[in-house]
C-alpha cells in the first residue's frame, strides 16, 4: 500500500517534533536574509545580534526567567548535556524515566525509582538525597516525552534544595504545554522545534547566581558559557515559537486527546493508558495494546496515512522496549504501547480516524493472529 501524499496525512507525533509555526518560519526567513556575525561590531552583525537578543527575551518569557539567564545551544540534549556536566557536583541522582539525553551524560548517575504510574519516588529521593554526603545534582524532568505524566518538581526542589542539591529540570516536553515560571529548578532544559520552531537551536536556562562551566569551548559567545556561532534562523524561530505557544488552547487539546482515549479503550477491550489517573500533558496518550507490538501497529498507522510513535524519537529509529514502561513495571504491555501525541494543528476529524483506525487495525490484526 503507498504511502500517502504529505497533504493527506494525519501527523499526531508532536512530541517528536512539532509542525513549524507560520511565525518561527517568517522569522527564519528574515534572519536568513541577514549577512553579519552576531559577534561582529559593525551594523550587519548588530543587527544579527538584535534578533538574537530578542529571541532570548522571548524564550526567558516562557520560562519565567531573565534574559540573562538564557544559553542558547543547539537542541535539548546539549543543554542537558551542559547542565549535568557544566554544574560540578560529583554526585548526580537522575530519574530512572529520563529521556536518553539524560541518562547517557554520567555513568555514575544513581537512578531514582518511580511508582506504577510513572511518578518520581519522592521517599526514595529523600533517601537517597540523605545517604550521600558529597554535594549532588537531581535530574527530573518537567513532564514525560513517552507518557505525558507530569513530575511532582515543587516537591523535588524542595528536597534538593533543603540537602543543599541543586535541580536540573528537562522540560522539553512541559515547554508550551504547561507552566514553568513557578518549578523553582536551578537548571532548565529548553528545545525550539518542539515548539513548532525550527530543529537546531535550544537553550539552557541558568538560575541567578547559580554557576556554569562551558563544556563547548572555543570563542566568547553566551557570555561565555557555550562556545559556537549562534544558529541564528534557528534561535529567532525559537523565540518567534516561544511568544506563539502562549496563546495555544490547551483546553481544546486536552478534550481531543481525552476524546481519543476514550475511543480507543471502548474499542479494543484490553487496551491500557499509561499514566491513566495521575496529571498528565494535554497532548499526550500512550496507549497499549493487549496483543500486538508496537512497532506493528506504528507501522500499520503509517500505511492508513497516520503518523504517531512507539516512545521516543530519538533512539535512531530503533522500536524496543521503552525504558520508561519498564521503569513503571508494566513488563510485556512495553513492547506494544504507542505514543499518540497532539497539538494546536490537530483537528477533531483527525482524531475521529485515528479511532478509526486503530479499531479497524484490531480487527485485522486479531484476524491474522487468529489464522497463525
Amino acid at each position: 500500500m503507498p504511502v500517502l501524499a504529505m497533504a493527506d496525512r494525519i501527523y499526531l507525533d508532536h512530541n517528536a517534533t512539532a509542525p513549524l509555526r507560520p511565525s518561527a518560519r517568517e522569522a527564519a526567513l528574515e534572519a536568513m536574509a541577514l549577512i553579519g556575525n552576531a559577534s561582529s561590531v559593525h551594523a550587519d552583525g548588530r543587527r544579527a545580534r538584535a534578533m538574537i537578543e530578542g529571541a532570548r527575551r522571548e524564550v526567558a518569557g516562557l520560562a519565567g526567567a531573565a534574559p540573562r539567564s538564557v544559553i542558547f545551544t543547539s537542541g535539548g540534549t546539549e543543554a542537558n548535556s551542559l547542565a549535568l556536566l557544566g554544574c560540578g557536583r560529583p554526585r548526580l541522582l537522575v530519574s530512572a524515566i529520563e529521556h536518553p539525553s539524560v541518562l547517557a551524560v554520567r555513568a555514575d548517575a544513581e537512578a531514582i525509582p518511580v511508582d506504577r504510574h510513572g511518578v518520581l519516588d519522592l521517599s526514595a529521593l529523600e533517601a537517597m538525597l540523605d545517604a550521600g554526603e558529597e554535594p549532588a545534582q537531581v535530574s527530573v524532568m518537567a513532564a514525560n516525552n513517552e507518557t505525558g505524566v507530569i513530575q511532582p518538581l515543587a516537591e523535588v526542589v524542595r528536597l534538593a534544595h533543603g540537602r543543599c542539591a541543586l535541580v536540573h529540570c528537562d522540560a522539553v516536553q512541559g515547554a508550551g504545554r504547561m507552566a514553568l515560571g513557578d518549578l523553582g529548578a536551578d537548571f532548565m532544559t529548553l528545545s525550539g522545534h518542539k515548539l513548532g520552531g525550527l530543529q537546531g537551536a535550544g537553550a539552557l536556562v541558568v538560575g541567578d547566581g547559580i554557576e556554569i562551566a562551558a563544556v563547548q569551548r572555543g570563542g566568547g559567545q553566551e557570555l561565555g558559557r557555550r562556545a559556537g556561532t549562534e544558529a541564528l534562523p534557528a534561535i529567532a524561530a525559537f523565540g518567534a515559537a516561544a511568544q506563539a505557544c502562549a496563546g495555544d488552547d490547551m483546553a481544546t487539546v486536552a478534550g481531543l486527546r481525552d476524546r481519543l482515549q476514550e475511543a480507543m479503550t471502548a474499542a479494543v477491550p484490553g487496551a491500557r493508558v499509561m499514566g491513566a489517573g495521575v496529571p498528565r500533558l494535554a497532548n499526550t496518550l500512550a496507549i497499549a495494546h493487549p496483543a500486538t507490538r508496537a512497532e506493528t501497529l506504528v507501522m500499520a498507522f503509517d500505511l492508513e496515512g497516520i503518523a504517531l510513535s512507539a516512545g521516543s524519537a530519538c533512539s535512531s529509529g530503533k522500536v524496543g522496549p521503552s525504558h520508561v514502561l519498564e521503569a513503571m513495571g508494566e513488563g510485556a504491555l512495553a513492547r506494544n504501547t504507542i505514543r499518540i501525541s497532539l497539538g494546536e494543528t490537530t483537528t477533531a476529524d483527525a482524531v475521529a480516524r485515528c479511532a478509526e483506525v486503530w479499531q479497524a487495525l484490531d480487527r485485522r490484526l486479531g484476524g491474522e493472529r487468529s489464522a497463525a
